[in-house]
């Protein structure tokens, strides 16, 4: 019976993460109709949360560059049917292709050329299940300094993100991005232009209350292994 009951746990747990699809961890399950904005909320981290393209959920609210939302403001999630922008706070059909025209041809821009974000040993790999799934772990001390893996504007600083603690994130062309979390404090702020190689916040307590950094990659809104892209020797 322990054998069968050990078995069943296991199918189990394998189904929900195939149903997560390889989300991150404090991700919704499933995208909701729409997100009412809260305070330090921004275009970026919205998209962030929900795996979202940000020029996606701009066009169907009608938002531009998507500078200028405030708290309470109501942000569909969804395209409607007809494949058309909405105005923003318009109300969503609950539908998520747009039928009526095709999807926008995603940019497919270089890759930067990446650096390592800090020093030490990666202790959880993309997808592993002690990471938060899109991204890795770095050990490290507190404090150590955490750098920009690429050239890039900052697109978000902050906490807002539950399950990243501090976290900066890296826009370094239309296609790719990249993410730190776990950070005791953070050195730059929304719509400054980084270097690669300069400190933009120190490492914090991470999963397990150990030193730890969260490095992500993003191409198109979707996580990616970063080890690839990256050099090699570790």
């Amino acid at each position: 019976m322990g054998g069968l009951t050990r078995a069943l746990a296991l199918c189990l747990a394998a189904a929900l993460l195939a149903a997560c699809g390889g989300r991150a961890l404090n991700w919704e399950a499933d995208v909701p109709a729409a997100h009412i904005v809260r305070s330090g909320d921004t275009l970026y981290s919205i998209a962030w949360r929900y795996g979202l393209q940000v020029r996606d959920v701009a066009r169907w609210n009608g938002l531009g560059d998507g500078s200028l939302i405030h708290p309470g403001q109501r942000i569909v999630l969804r395209p409607t049917a007809a494949g058309t922008s909405r105005s923003a706070g318009a109300a969503p059909d609950g539908t998520r292709s747009g039928h009526g025209s095709p999807r926008p041809v995603l940019p497919d821009l270089p890759s930067p050329a990446w650096r390592w974000p800090t020093d030490g040993a990666i202790t959880a790999g993309f997808g592993e299940e002690n990471a938060a799934l899109t991204g890795v772990l770095i050990e490290g001390r507190m404090g150590q300094e955490v750098r920009a893996a690429a050239d890039g504007e900052v697109v978000y600083a902050g906490s807002g993100l539950i399950g990243y603690g501090n976290l900066v994130i890296i826009k370094h062309n239309a296609t790719y991005l990249s993410a730190y979390g776990h950070n005791r404090a953070l050195h730059v702020a929304e719509g400054e232009t980084v270097k690669q190689g300069e400190r933009i916040a120190e490492m914090g307590e991470g999963p397990g209350r150990k030193p730890r950094l969260h490095f992500e990659i993003r191409r198109n809104g979707e996580p990616v292994d970063p080890r690839p892209f990256l050099p090699r020797g570790r």
